[in-house]
């Protein structure tokens, strides 16, 4: 599904990705564990039209989408989870969620995805997810507590109905009761079908989770193979896992 091949993104002259590949195929949950400052949300950034690449493709179901903006791709069927959470402050969450859904107001197909009923219905479908939410559905996200907002960060990514979901750093910051609550949301929507690209600081969890792994050092990747593996890896068992 994503294809990326020597890809760099600078900031200013500062080199931050320098020069990676990786693949993500369809249906699969991949994580990007490395290090703060090793280049992973810059790698995020750049897959989802926040930054432009200075070189290097990528492509998306065999599309060539290297450089598109950020609106395009969510047309696509490419959706962002920042870290940070990223979610409307002033607005409250039931508005947050319609804003992710955006791109479908007015483009019923045969499921009919566009219309305000099925838009509702979506709505009501995060609130089963995450019932908190519900009971704040009128409430200004940005009076929310962090794993609430990040609870209403992936809903409202969710709302665009995306193929591929890119998630960073969905733990930072959050009490270990709600990081479970997150991961196990994550897992089901990967049972759904929707594949997601995962960043994260926690480690053992994102390769107890995932199919695959990348590790990145200093803007390259330095290592991937299968999640079990990497868990097993004498390298990332020392410096990522703390043993």
């Amino acid at each position: 599904m994503l294809e990326v091949k020597g890809l760099r993104v600078a900031y200013g002259g500062i080199t931050a990705v320098k020069g990676i590949d990786l693949i993500v195929r369809a249906g699969e949950l991949v994580t990007l564990i490395g290090a703060n400052g090793a280049g992973k949300t810059t790698t995020l950034k750049a897959l989802s039209g926040l930054l432009r690449p200075a070189a290097g493709s990528v492509h998306y179901n065999g599309q060539d989408i290297t450089g598109k903006p950020a609106f395009e791709l969510v047309r696509l069927g490419i959706a962002l989870a920042p870290e940070g959470r990223g979610v409307f402050p002033r607005l409250t969450v039931e508005e947050n969620l319609e804003m992710g859904a955006y791109v479908r107001e007015g483009k019923g197909n045969h499921r009919d995805h566009g219309s305000k009923t099925a838009i509702a219905a979506d709505c009501e479908r995060a609130y089963t997810t995450f019932p908190r939410l519900a009971e704040r559905r009128k409430q200004l996200a940005g009076t929310l507590s962090g794993g609430e907002q990040q609870m209403l960060a992936i809903s409202r990514a969710l709302m665009c109905q995306p193929k591929l979901l890119l998630l960073d750093e969905p733990s930072m910051g959050l009490a270990p009761i709600v990081v479970q609550t997150i991961f196990a949301t994550i897992r089901a929507v990967a049972r759904e079908g929707v594949t997601l690209l995962l960043i994260e600081q926690n480690a053992r969890l994102a390769l107890q989770t995932c199919d695959r792994g990348y590790v990145m050092e200093s803007g390259t990747i330095t290592l991937s193979g299968e999640a079990k593996a990497l868990l097993n890896d004498e390298q990332v068992r020392h410096a990522y896992l703390g043993e």
